[in-house]
């Protein structure tokens, strides 16, 4: 009886794993909004942040690894914001590499904060904003504990194969939950300030971040034609430098850029700055939204 109990519930559990997969396959549609951007639906879980397993590149704000629940489901854009969508809103397009379809980038977070407002006002019935830098970890890793979501020449566009460029969203592979450019292409603003000793002290279920960000921000790069860890074609401020004594309030950025090296595209690699009105033709960001509760 107890093996019969125990068959039954390894089938079920198959059975709804499947049927997940199947909801995210790569190429199934997603939902879209009136904008055209489409939204993949993530479950709620648990995973591993921070350095992932074997991972020997990791830095101390990397560390130490962490096991994280998130308690709600949430729908994050299955593309980086693309350089037609933020027009859209936004009238003028700020990026160096131009195209349509290409990741809008040299946008701050308080821009980006600002198109996701007008997004909001829209009143479709949904919320819009930037993701935590957990929701964007468990999304990006997408139930693996590696330090890249896939082969990386097949996942992301970055300093071995870009060209020095951005490029089109979602010509490379997705991850196993059908997100694409997670890695490379652009970095991407999360909600959470930074603190170097975060992960020491973070929350177990839902962390958001401190609320209050610790100095001595993370592989800035240099300011303007900063290469290699650096962001490119910098403006409105200047980037965090490693070591160096930086104010409160620094956001973070995840995800490697299409000027980095492959060490930086790991999915669990921070970057810090000095304030949210930097630009950076590097940094762009990917959207998460949530129902709106009907009114009574």
């Amino acid at each position: 009886m107890k093996l019969l109990a125990a068959v039954t519930l390894s089938v079920l559990t198959a059975l709804v794993a499947s049927a997940y997969a199947q909801k995210t396959e790569p190429g199934r549609a997603a939902v879209r909004n009136a904008i055209g951007m489409e939204f993949v639906s993530i479950p709620p879980g648990e995973f591993i942040m921070g350095c992932s397993a074997n991972d020997t590149s990791c830095s101390a704000d990397e560390n130490p690894p962490h096991r994280v629940q998130i308690t709600k489901a949430f729908e994050i854009g299955k593309y980086e914001v693309t350089q037609k969508q933020w027009v859209a809103l936004m009238d003028a397009n700020p990026s160096g590499g131009k195209g349509d379809t290409r990741p809008v980038e040299t946008v701050s977070k308080l821009e980006a904060q600002d198109f996701l407002a007008k997004l909001s006002a829209a009143a479709d019935g949904y919320r819009y904003r930037l993701p935590t830098e957990a929701e964007w970890e468990y999304a990006a890793r997408a139930g693996t504990n590696t330090p890249y979501s896939g082969p990386l020449d097949q996942v992301a566009w970055y300093a071995a194969n870009s060209d020095d460029e951005t490029h089109p969203v979602g010509q490379k592979k997705p991850n196993a939950w059908g997100l694409y450019d997670v890695q490379g292409n652009v970095r991407e603003w999360v909600s959470d300030l930074y603190s170097a000793t975060y992960y020491g002290s973070s929350p177990a279920v839902d962390p958001t971040g401190p609320t209050v960000s610790g100095r001595g921000g993370r592989r800035g790069g240099r300011q303007g034609s900063g290469r290699g860890a650096g962001g490119r074609r910098g403006r409105g401020g200047r980037e965090g430098r490693e070591g160096q004594g930086l104010p409160n309030g620094l956001p973070v950025v995840r995800g490697g850029g299409w000027d980095q090296s492959e060490t930086l595209q790991r999915v669990s690699a921070r970057f810090s700055y000095y304030g949210p009105t930097l630009r950076v033709s590097d940094i762009g960001f990917r959207v998460v939204r949530e129902k709106v509760a009907a009114s009574p």
